[in-house]
């Protein structure tokens, strides 16, 4: 056989996919369609990056956080049946007392009081992590030494102290030795009102702080010991609980690793819910981009392979090629959407930086992998259904171009495509009502779009026949109406999308406005940063001068009475009827009480009706919360034990209490303006005026008050918030640049098909003016009607998540439909001049031969 007679081998399909990539991604045929799955694995990495190297910090820290492996915390000193417990399982303790006192600098330093979070520590402390301390006398290290209080910079700041100065705690006086940097068992540093002064166990009772109604959590941190067993701790917990139960003992807590104190955690959980509804939001938006630019990708490559078939290319052959031309685009615009989210994840973590105050660990693999299979599930499952049909383009379309209309034999891809991102995105909500409504609403959305698209567009098909017979109606309007009612199909499809993508940026707009206004409401500039505590009944009207003296005109004003809930509509609580931990410790702790005859302003009535209490009976007001928690509802008959009194009264209302508000709140109010039986003291909150000595002048005239300055912690819970807003907005971009993808993939899947239509009207004498002029009716036709369609179902979804997901207020705004109309007429016209620039001016002799019909 001679040279000339080998037969030709075909090249391999995987080189044939690999130069039709090239040649697409040159002639631009792929990269909206790319740019829109990288932008939505970005922003799901980004939250998906973040949210590991949380999860990990916070389980390597959780020790840490909790000071053990396990904490008993209590009201009263650690019984001594706990510590025989942990002493029979070898376990290593050790104790600490909290309390709020004043700190003070002696005379010759100036004098100055300052708040603090006092806190005595025995030997060994801390058992897990260690202190960090700024600065501090030579030798320092470990825990105070009996004799010397270790302090935060801001009490040796407020007291103008600096190391080896005295400071008087109560009736001690000890030397300032160290300046503490971080505390291991501390948790979040803002969610203390005071800072911290520790020192040694021993030194306490010399202060005189420690009487018999002092308020003092006192902590029993364990770890195993020398020869304990390696589930001691866990058997501890168990038979802590059981001896708890059986001896009654009231007013304890046991945490764990599993039941510790996650601050953290309950601090960015709210931001976090918003930023994984981003990236569903941006995951959904890319799915609809994908599937439309994937549509217009196939209907220009039908010429094409129907040529293919004609030179002998079987089916097989041409669907595998362009099956994996899509796989290869699907791995490249996913890898650097995994590329992308890991350094725009990075801005988070210096946009959070006020919280996320430690070294996080270095991310996992699985943000990678989850952001690769969102990438292929999105290309492969929303992309491939239109490309796989180029297969079946019968060779006869060559001839005749009306053939190859597509038909559902992909189906079956696009169910493995829609489940594969189903299942992405349930594990990327990590929240069921997040999921479910941002889910079911998106699906639902789509259906109802299509469904009123479709209503209008017959609606329309009736009133154009009788505006075309009409006189004065501008011919260029006719033409846009009957453009539109022409193309039904077109019509729904490119309405129902561009609804769909209005929709997510109308959502997102709503909600991060509303949500970062929730925040700014919790603690506005305005919220109170000093809160007075122990005012006696007969220094009242005194201190209320005092108040009005330096300009103090609005401040809170409540008596406050300690009391515990013994009873239940006539029965007896105790911790072990309710399920819950945290409802068996509200059973066992005391409560602020209050009485007042007006419901508190900052307060929302959510049911029953205030003052609704029947002659000669006590009404209460509970806070919602609570109520949920005890399993309390209206008409419940409740009895507090205080001071030794009972006292009974009945739930008339329940309130909504923010208790981030700065604000001074209760979980129970007596509907009552005086109630003279019952001993109590007021509890003020007001803010200080600028430049006012006010501090300094109360405690001089009322030593016996506490003055609780938090002013520091309140402009870094603003500062904090600030950071979390930063960080939403910064994904909240990324979205709204998906969501532009949508709307020119909307308006440019169109194109060959307003080319043909704009070339006829040419060849008959239409003006390209007024083609022009149509074009742009239509958009703002069409952009209009999804636009507004957008903002009734925006409002519907937006309600649904502030009350089930965020949990805050919710108003309706019913301007929104309106303006998202007009912006969606804008953004449709935007993004149709920028897809349908150059299609009036094309020659019509090579359109009519290129363009492709319908």
């Amino acid at each position: 056989m001679t040279a000339a007679a080998v037969p030709l081998r075909p090249p391999a399909t995987l080189s044939i996919a690999w130069r039709q990539l090239l040649r697409d991604w040159r002639a631009g045929e792929l990269r909206l369609l790319m740019l829109a799955v990288a932008l939505a694995v970005a922003a799901l990495c980004a939250v998906a990056f973040l949210s590991d190297r949380l999860d990990q910090g916070l389980r390597r820290d959780a020790a840490q956080l909790l000071g053990g492996d396990a904490v008993v915390a209590s009201d009263q000193p650690t019984p001594q049946a706990l510590l025989d417990l942990a002493a029979g399982l070898k376990l290593t303790t050790v104790r600490s007392a909290s309390f709020p006192s004043m700190a003070r600098a002696a005379d010759a330093q100036g004098g100055n009081s300052r708040l603090a979070a006092v806190k005595a520590v025995g030997p060994g402390y801390p058992l897990r992590g260690r202190i960090a301390l700024r600065d501090a006398l030579p030798g320092r290290g470990g825990a105070p030494a009996p004799g010397e209080v270790w302090v935060d910079p801001a009490v040796a700041d407020a007291l103008g102290l600096k190391l080896g100065d005295p400071l008087l705690l109560g009736d001690s006086q000890l030397t300032l030795a160290a300046m503490i940097e971080t505390e291991p068992d501390r948790g979040a540093g803002f969610l203390n009102f005071a800072p911290r002064v520790m020192l040694a166990e021993r030194d306490l009772a010399a202060t005189r702080l420690v009487q018999p109604a002092s308020r003092i959590t006192y902590r029993l941190a364990l770890v195993p010991g020398p020869g304990a067993a390696p589930d001691a701790v866990r058997r501890f917990v168990t038979d802590a609980e059981k001896l708890i139960e059986a001896q009654k003992l009231r007013g304890l807590r046991l945490e764990s690793l599993e039941s510790g104190r996650p601050e953290m955690r309950q601090t960015l959980d709210r931001a976090a819910r918003f930023l994984r509804l981003v990236a569903m939001l941006s995951a959904l938006l890319a799915a609809v981009a994908v599937a439309l630019a994937a549509r217009d990708f196939a209907a220009r490559h039908l010429d094409a392979c129907a040529m293919l078939r004609v030179l002998g290319q079987p089916q097989r052959r041409i669907a595998w090629a362009y099956g994996l031309e899509f796989l290869l685009a699907g791995l490249a615009a996913s890898a650097v959407g995994v590329l992308a989210g890991l350094a725009l994840h990075q801005v988070f973590v210096v946009l959070l930086a006020g919280l996320v105050d430690v070294a996080l660990p270095a991310p996992s693999i699985w943000p990678a992998l989850l952001g690769l299979g969102l990438g292929l599930s999105l290309l492969m499952g929303f992309g491939l259904p239109p490309v796989l049909q180029l297969a079946a383009v019968p060779p006869l379309r060559v001839m005749r171009r009306d053939l190859g209309a597509p038909k559902a034999g992909s189906l079956l891809v696009l169910a493995a495509g829609i489940t594969g991102l189903a299942a992405i995105l349930v594990v990327l909500a990590g929240d069921m009502a997040l999921g479910a409504i941002a889910a079911a609403g998106f699906a639902g959305a789509v259906l109802l779009f299509a469904l009123l698209a479709f209503a209008a567009v017959k609606l329309l098909r009736r009133v154009v026949p009788a505006g075309g017979s009409g006189g004065g109606v501008p011919r260029w309007l006719v033409l846009a109406t009957r453009q539109v009612a022409a193309r039904p199909a077109f019509a729904v499809m490119q309405v129902a999308s561009l609804a769909v993508g209005l929709l997510a940026l109308a959502l997102l707009v709503l909600l991060r406005t509303d949500l970062i206004d929730s925040w700014r409401r919790a603690t506005p500039a305005s919220a109170p940063d000093r809160f007075v505590i122990n005012i006696q009944p007969d220094q009242a009207e005194a201190f209320r001068q005092t108040l009005a003296a330096a300009g103090v005109k609005q401040y809170d004003w409540y008596p406050m009475i300690r009391g515990r809930l013994s009873g239940i509509n006539g029965e007896a609580v105790q911790g072990k009827r309710f399920a819950e931990d945290r409802a068996q410790r509200l059973a066992e702790r005391e409560f602020n009480l209050s009485h007042t005859d007006a419901l508190p302003a900052h307060n929302e009535l959510v049911a029953g009706r205030w003052g609704g209490a029947a002659p000669g009976e006590l009404g209460l007001s509970v806070e919602e919360g609570l109520a949920k928690t005890l399993g309390l509802k209206l008409g419940d008959q409740l009895g507090f034990d205080i001071a030794g009194q009972p006292v009974q009264g009945r739930i008339t209302s329940l309130r909504k209490v923010d208790w981030s508000s700065m604000r001074v709140n209760f979980f129970v109010l007596f509907e009552a303006a005086a109630l003279p039986d019952l001993p109590a003291t007021q509890i003020a909150a007001f803010r200080l005026p600028a430049g006012a000595t006010l501090d300094r002048t109360l405690a001089r005239q009322f030593p016996n008050l506490t003055v609780i300055d938090v002013s520091a912690q309140l402009n870094q819970v603003q500062g904090v918030l600030d950071q979390v807003i930063q960080a939403v907005q910064f994904l909240f971009g990324f979205t709204l640049a998906t969501g532009v993808v949508v709307l020119l993939a909307a308006v440019g899947s169109t194109r060959e098909a307003r080319t043909r239509e704009f070339a006829l009207m040419r060849a008959l004498g239409a003006p390209s003016s007024l083609l022009a002029q149509v074009q742009r009716v239509e958009l703002l036709g069409v952009g209009a009607l999804a636009g507004f369609l957008a903002g009734g179902v925006a409002l519907l979804l937006a309600a649904l998540l502030a009350r089930f997901v965020f949990e805050f207020e919710w108003q309706i705004k019913p301007w929104v439909p309106l303006a998202t109309a007009g912006c969606g007429a804008l953004l449709a016209w935007s993004a149709g001049w920028w897809s349908l620039r150059g299609v009036l001016q094309r020659p019509v002799v090579q359109t009519l031969r290129e363009a492709q019909a319908e």
